[in-house]
């Protein structure tokens, strides 16, 4: 454990906010990091370590970092963090800038079902980790400044992804589905992609735990117990799938197969999901042991220490996605080490074990 807390010591120290070390994918293409999803991930890990160390060296990071970003942010989930920030630090600028993400939200288009666009570029599309990139923050909002009024909404994109995009025989959910069924990667009945691509589901997990943490369930009523159920039900359905080795392969249901492999970023968020659902109440205690059986498989696979003595994280995804212009499939595309989609759930993953030892 003591080995994790200097590898996060170290990200720290190499990263500033315009090139923070974890985003592979802006460092590869030689371009600054603008504020993003990744960030907001890493940025909502240390602010974890801080919940739990109340060292002051992790707020003063998440604080200064995010103090060097222009606030007109552009991505809902990166928004999430501002919550935390506000309550511990008082400053006005970050509830501005709640306030502003929260006006973003308002204005984005949607599908003929009722979901937000996964981005503009993908019009009437919906992916799965568009439900965490912007849910949890929605309902954050709804029940802390807006009298939840919108909390319909929010559990109806919720209960139409689950009937869309869920394969009723696996238990698990297609990476995307096209309301307009235009896109060349989908069903032409259907609307659905092809895969069940492991960090999508790990990033819809999340969004369903996250939201569920951030509603009054009092208020919520029937929708809550349902949204919950989608909870488990999935948790169940990942766990046939859990290799001997802890983890989880990149395709999820065809382990084993040639190109496919144990990879790091998804069984991150699958052992981040078990542990913290446990704990808040959404799980049973048995599913405990799966949790920590996942954190300590990435950590036999994966985080290894170089020549210098630096920890490394590998067995990372770097991107997954589908169309663009090189009509991405979103199955076996590059891996990396030390990237924040990987990296970030891992440190939450982390930061629940350490709350087992409390």
């Amino acid at each position: 454990m003591d080995q994790i807390e200097k590898y996060i010591e170290e990200l720290m120290e190499k990263s500033t906010p315009d090139r923070p070390i974890w985003n592979i994918e802006k460092i590869m293409q030689g371009l600054k990091s603008t504020w993003n999803y990744i960030d907001g991930c890493m940025i909502k890990a240390i602010l974890e370590m801080y919940a739990i160390t109340k060292e002051d060296k992790y707020l003063k990071f998440a604080d200064d970092f995010i103090d060097c970003k222009e606030l007109n942010i552009d991505n809902v989930n990166a928004g999430k963090t501002l919550f935390e920030l506000f309550d511990l630090t008082g400053k006005e600028k970050y509830r501005k800038a709640i306030d502003l993400v929260y006006s973003q939200v308002a204005q984005m288009p949607r599908t003929k079902e009722g979901n937000f666009w996964h981005k503009n570029i993908y019009p009437d599309q919906v992916w799965l980790d568009g439900l965490y990139m912007c849910q949890p923050f929605y309902m954050e909002y709804e029940t802390r400044f807006h009298d939840k009024k919108n909390y319909d909404d929010i559990f109806r994109q919720f209960f139409n992804v689950e009937k869309n995009m869920r394969d009723p025989k696996t238990g698990l959910y297609y990476h995307a589905y096209d309301s307009s069924r235009a896109m060349f990667w989908c069903d032409r009945v259907t609307g659905l992609s092809q895969n069940f691509w492991l960090r999508a589901l790990g990033w819809f997990s999340m969004a369903l735990l996250d939201t569920l943490d951030k509603t009054d369930a009092s208020a919520a009523g029937e929708s809550y117990e349902k949204l919950k159920q989608i909870f488990v039900e999935l948790m169940d359905a990942m766990l046939k799938y859990q290799d001997e080795s802890g983890m989880w392969y990149q395709v999820v249901n065809f382990g084993g197969m040639d190109k496919n492999y144990l990879e790091t970023s998804g069984s991150s968020i699958m052992a981040y999901a078990l542990l913290k659902g446990v704990r808040l109440g959404f799980l049973s205690e048995s599913y405990r042991a799966y949790g920590e059986k996942a954190f300590h498989g990435i950590c036999d696979n994966y985080l290894s220490t170089d020549e210098n003595g630096n920890l490394h994280l590998g067995g990372i995804c770097l991107v997954a996605g589908l169309g663009g212009a090189n009509r991405r499939p979103g199955t076996y595309e590059p891996v990396v080490k030390d990237d924040a989609k990987g990296v970030g759930p891992f440190l939450l993953a982390y930061t629940e074990m350490l709350r087992l030892k409390k």
